[in-house]
């Protein structure tokens, strides 16, 4: 029997986030739900976008505490790596605070 749960929380839309950083949390939940790395090299293999767009709605994920840059060691070679923040901890963008 299959126990693992998704770690994408439905709040996600009510965030009046742009559909492409919507999509952009989707992906990254989806490589954390196959065990993959949350990483801008794994995620440009998947993005269906240009890489401005991806960089864009990784700065805003990020900026509002969605997702948390990880730094250090070997990591750096794939390129930023990502972790998951538990939607208790996301931040309301400027001016909706």
């Amino acid at each position: 029997m299959n126990t693992h749960h998704s770690k994408m929380d439905q709040r996600i839309f009510k965030e009046g986030l742009s559909t492409e950083s919507i999509s952009c949390y989707l992906l990254c939940c989806g490589l954390s739900d196959t065990g993959e790395t949350i990483s801008r090299k794994n995620l440009s293999g998947i993005w269906n976008s240009d890489e401005a767009s991806l960089d864009a709605c990784l700065a805003d994920l990020e900026a509002r505490n969605i997702i948390r840059r990880i730094t250090g060691s070997d990591r750096d070679q794939e390129g930023p790596w990502y972790r998951l923040v538990p939607s208790r901890e996301w931040q309301a963008p400027a001016g909706r605070r």
